[in-house]
């Protein structure tokens, strides 16, 4: 499944839905997005759901994953017979390092304790659902799900599937697949149940840059160079993460002779990107090409300060651009009133 939280261009789905077989989708807009433009399953998961939402929600999903048995006894009578239903359950084990992106952590409202699954029935549930990787290979996958496996194994009996949730990085050079394939087949011949993963990332991995000119440069203890672009506005994780993305032709601080702090358009003081360095000096009207841009970015990014958002476009095979989508005064007027 798509995972729509990190790549809902749907100008793309024609081609995703040739090798995928449906979206997982994390709201009630989601969900409607991926049943009338993907238009295959549609899976949805929440940390808690409105009751609006729920109404939404069985007009566009086949099936509806619950984070809690409060919220699955508050639902279950509307959900029952009209979608398939899935539990949310925590392994308490993961080996993400950044806490913000870790939904096993100490304290994490996501997903079902085995001490209070112990206390519920589980009678009428689906399928059970866990998170727990992040941008990780699949060996550490293996050591999720025999944790997995010993806390919930017992309770697969009888379901019909069991999602692998995301952090899936199958797309990266060095992914091993194989062990990726081996586990999920020995998984559906020892518990005779449909697997699901949910790959975001994965899906739009190393595709996409975002094109940004140099507005000015000045000095203070290192040369800066200010962007049209905004790491607060445009790209996010970069100060979330954080991480710096690359850029084309540039290097580590150190590496050529020209070294820049690339920093955004907006008043935030920490609205920077990183240091570069690159082989020629930089100069006003220069453009510099950001690779990997089309995951988190393109679902993250804000209208902060008003700044417009980057036009999206797509490379097609003749080498012809075609642009699918452009931002202007209207976007950010009427986003707030």
């Amino acid at each position: 499944l798509l995972a729509l939280k990190g790549f809902s261009m749907f100008s793309t789905f024609p081609l995703i839905r040739k090798y995928l077989d449906g979206v997982c989708a994390s709201s009630p807009n989601e969900a409607r997005l991926g049943f009338e433009e993907f238009r295959k399953e549609v899976h949805a998961f929440a940390p808690a759901y409105s009751g609006d939402d729920i109404k939404d929600l069985l007009k566009t999903s086949g099936t509806i994953v619950f984070n809690s048995f409060g919220q699955l006894e508050k639902y279950r009578k509307k959900a029952t017979g009209k979608v398939e239903i899935g539990l949310r359950v925590n392994p308490e084990y993961s080996e993400i390092k950044y806490a913000l992106y870790d939904p096993c952590a100490k304290g994490s409202r996501m997903g079902v304790l085995l001490g209070e699954l112990e206390k519920h029935s589980l009678k009428g549930i689906d399928g059970l659902h866990f998170h727990a990787l992040c941008e990780q290979n699949s060996d550490v996958l293996q050591r999720v799900l025999e944790r997995f496996e010993e806390k919930f194994g017992k309770y697969i009996k009888g379901m019909k599937w069991v999602n692998f949730g995301g952090g899936h990085h199958i797309s990266r050079e060095d992914y091993d697949v194989d062990l990726l394939c081996r586990l999920i087949a020995d998984f559906k011949k020892k518990y005779r149940v449909q697997v699901y993963l949910e790959p975001g990332e994965a899906i739009a991995l190393n595709t996409g840059v975002l094109v940004a000119k140099v507005l000015d440069i000045v000095h203070n203890e290192v040369d800066i160079a200010i962007l049209d672009t905004s790491a607060e506005a445009h790209m996010p994780d970069t100060l979330a993460m954080p991480y710096k993305p690359k850029i084309i032709g540039a290097a580590e601080p150190g590496t050529y002779r020209h070294d820049y702090r690339l920093a955004g358009v907006t008043c935030l003081a920490g609205d920077v990107i990183g240091d570069y360095s690159f082989p020629k000096k930089l100069k006003v009207g220069d453009r510099i090409m950001f690779t990997d841009m089309a995951h988190y970015t393109m679902v993250k990014n804000t209208t902060f300060n008003g700044i417009r958002l980057p036009s999206i476009a797509i490379l097609k095979k003749n080498g012809k651009v075609k642009v699918v989508k452009e931002f202007g005064y209207a976007d950010f007027r009427n986003r707030l009133s």
